[in-house]
């Protein structure tokens, strides 16, 4: 624990409770508990966020054999799964969550994984790699937990190889937000506020990684609230056994403050990539 800030350990404990962790290996999508790249409104949750994982992928393009990817934020590990089984990768998973990790570890164990993933307990503002060891740096919607952004920026560069790719999708506040509109959505997540897009070019730019392309998907992100809280509703008579009427209560609460500012303009999220000069 002294390696984690007061957000990330904030989020640690969040992610630890067991209301959270059946919310969203129950509800949110299973292996994949990100935004998801919807065809309709009605797709299903898991089908979505496993396009946003094959999405990703295939913006890397073919890897070359024994790329090595870092995940950060890895929650639990379908996005590692989907890279070794379908690219050959190894991946080291880092993520906060010691509940989550075990539950990786298992899922990675029953499919013959364990030797190609590598899930580690860890905050990406202290990364515990050394410095380029990795072709990819990956990350889904996990850096708005960190209250030093700018930091995790800096490890994931300092641990990606000369020509290796940073790869990140994060909910953002758009850049020309209004000062105040989005206090809900951060007293529900405990914190002062969101990155942006602008903030995430500039801060690559400063720490010299090159822009490779932003993908706006913002539209998204109040599609992909929406959903989950509709599946939640649908099924909260039964979820009501197994998770705590009060967190359920907050949760349809929180949902909606992140559909509100998504459908009004004030969110962004969308799929980013930087390259590390050299090589």
């Amino acid at each position: 624990m002294s390696d984690y800030s007061s957000s990330v350990a904030t989020a640690r404990d969040y992610y630890n409770s067991p209301d959270a962790d059946t919310f969203y290996h129950r509800v949110w999508g299973g292996e994949d508990i990100h935004i998801g790249l919807y065809e309709h409104d009605r797709e299903p949750i898991i089908d979505a966020s496993r396009r946003t994982v094959a999405h990703m992928a295939d913006l890397l393009g073919e890897p070359p054999a024994e790329w090595r990817v870092l995940d950060l934020g890895a929650g639990y590990g379908g996005s590692a799964r989907y890279l070794v089984e379908n690219h050959g990768c190894r991946v080291t998973a880092l993520n906060l969550s010691e509940v989550e990790n075990e539950r990786n570890r298992a899922i990675n164990k029953a499919r013959g994984l364990d030797d190609r993933i590598t899930v580690v307990d860890g905050s990406f503002e202290n990364v515990p790699e050394d410095d380029e060891q990795f072709d990819v740096v990956w990350s889904q919607d996990a850096f708005l937990h960190s209250g030093d952004r700018e930091r995790v920026m800096q490890e994931a560069a300092r641990v990606l190889k000369p020509g290796g790719v940073l790869i990140f999708t994060d909910p953002m506040q758009h850049d020309a937000c209004p000062e105040g509109v989005l206090d809900p959505i951060l007293q529900r997540i405990h914190l002062d506020s969101l990155g942006s897009p602008g903030f995430y070019e500039q801060t690559a730019s400063a720490l010299g990684l090159d822009l490779v392309g932003f993908e706006d998907h913002s539209h998204q992100l109040p599609r992909h609230y929406s959903r989950v809280r509709e599946e939640l509703e649908a099924r909260e008579a039964d979820l009501s056994e197994h998770i705590s009427p009060d967190y359920i209560a907050r949760m349809k609460k929180g949902l909606g403050h992140w559909v509100e500012g998504g459908k009004a303009g004030h969110l962004a999220w969308g799929i980013f990539r930087f390259r590390k000069p050299g090589a």
